[in-house]
């Protein structure tokens, strides 16, 4: 019964589920302890005050961004529209419709982004 029971926890242990685990849970102890020293929250405050500046910086470049894919999605959609216009299909109308709302949410998006991040925007 013993031998057994040594052979088992030899598998166990050499099995490489359980050395994961083991890792796991030995990195996640060590930074649930790192964190919790002594009730200091300086560094998280400091952390997440950089982390929003460096948000604050990417805001008008990804403003810009959505303005350039609706550009693009109402030429791609135009040149669509164009082709289905001239083999005189039938559901010409909604892709209109789907374009011109796809553009109005790229547009909206990113009027409303600074507003979302507390940014001045363009």
């Amino acid at each position: 019964m013993l031998k057994k029971v040594k052979n088992y926890l030899r598998r166990l242990a050499s099995s490489e589920r359980m050395k994961m685990l083991a890792f796991m849970l030995l990195v996640g102890t060590t930074a649930t302890f790192a964190q919790s020293a002594a009730g200091d929250y300086t560094q998280g405050t400091a952390a997440l005050t950089t982390v929003t500046e460096e948000i604050a910086k990417y805001v008008p470049y990804v403003v810009k961004l959505c303005y350039a894919i609706a550009g693009v999605v109402a030429v791609v959609g135009a040149i669509s529209v164009y082709i289905k216009m001239n083999n005189e299909e039938q559901d010409v109308k909604k892709s209109i419709m789907m374009i011109v709302g796809a553009c109005i949410f790229l547009v909206a998006a990113a009027q409303a982004l600074p507003l979302f991040f507390g940014v001045g925007g363009n």
